[in-house]
């Protein structure tokens, strides 16, 4: 419809669970590259697909803090791969809070979103020390801009310098948002946890019940802010990636054109502008939907039809149509 009238611990496998010590890295090259074809496209609703047809890729993987290195495969979304990098490190998925990409370190530039290049090594971050705060909202921004594991947590990805939030120094990048004012929040989705906080009383205090990434005595230094806003870093280095989807089955993908990665960074851009979130997958998925779209009000039904739920503002989806169009005229 135009856009004018849119309606606001299970049993370890022996196969999956071997853990390699002192193996050389680069070998990884070796299989990791095996499978360049692309797969069917994306099957929206169906079940995962049976485990002999999902890709056949391995991938290494390692604790943040420190832990023996692991081979993982036979995934296909975020929950079965935290469900299988929990067997090989015998603990239960619950424990793991997010993954990054290729560094150990807590950088929200590196978090692991939909895509994983075929090279990439998996670091989880796992939950660490528990805390409650107090703060006192005295603005009406709090200064958070909030994402989600795909797996129902969500956690702070930046806090901008001089906030709110950003005077409570106990408060922190990576830090899991468990509870608001005693609510458990632990599966709801990160707009609806921006929401929430966005509409806590100015002029009050409230309380924050937040769970810490684990860190190893090398990573305790000063609290980042959570990097460059937008991130510039690319998805992967390995000469394909793994396209993880909330529906349907993961496929093996060409790396993301210029195109792409520009348009995808201006609409997580705009997700944090309008709605307080950074959710790369979110934002990919919002340029495939409007990349073929010949007009705003194609756009605006193609994307009730995929993202319903989020039920987008009239000028956000406008914004997003005009990034697209952008960045396929490479006007940024």
């Amino acid at each position: 419809m135009p856009l004018g009238f849119r309606g606001k611990k299970k049993p370890k496998s022996k196969e999956n669970s071997k853990l390699v010590e002192n193996e050389e890295l680069g070998e990884r090259a070796g299989f990791a590259g095996r499978s360049t074809t692309k797969a069917a496209t994306d099957g929206g609703g169906l079940p995962p697909p049976p485990v002999n047809l999902r890709p056949k890729l391995v991938f290494h993987t390692q604790l943040a803090h420190g832990s023996p290195t692991g081979r993982i495969e036979g995934f296909t979304n975020v929950k079965e791969l935290y469900g299988k990098i929990a067997d090989v490190f015998n603990l239960s998925a619950s424990e793991i809070l997010f993954c990054t990409l290729n560094t150990h370190k807590i950088d929200m530039d590196k978090l692991l979103g939909g895509q994983i290049g075929l090279e990439d090594f998996i670091f989880a971050h796992t939950k660490g020390i528990k805390k409650e705060v107090e703060v006192f909202k005295s603005e009406d921004a709090l200064g958070l801009t909030i994402t989600d594991n795909g797996a129902g947590y969500a956690f702070i990805k930046r806090i901008k310098e001089e906030s709110v939030v950003d005077k409570v120094k106990v408060i922190g990048v990576g830090d899991h948002i468990e509870c608001i004012n005693g609510k458990n929040i632990v599966g709801t989705r990160h707009y609806e946890v921006a929401k929430m906080l966005k509409e806590l009383q100015k002029g009050k205090a409230f309380t924050l019940k937040l769970v810490e990434p684990t860190k190893a005595f090398e990573m305790i230094e000063p609290r980042s802010k959570g990097g460059k806003t937008g991130g510039d870093a690319k998805i992967g280095t390995g000469r394909g990636t793994l396209r993880l989807r909330s529906k349907g089955p993961a496929t093996v993908e060409d790396e993301p054109t210029e195109f792409e990665e520009k348009a995808v960074k201006k609409v997580d851009d705009l997700l944090e502008s309008y709605m307080g979130i950074r959710d790369t997958e979110l934002a990919a998925t919002m340029v495939e939907v409007g990349k073929d779209k010949k007009n705003p009000d194609e756009f605006a039904m193609a994307l009730d039809e995929a993202l319903g739920d989020f039920a987008f503002p009239d000028e956000f989806v406008f914004d997003v149509w005009g990034a697209i169009g952008d960045a396929k005229e490479g006007r940024f």
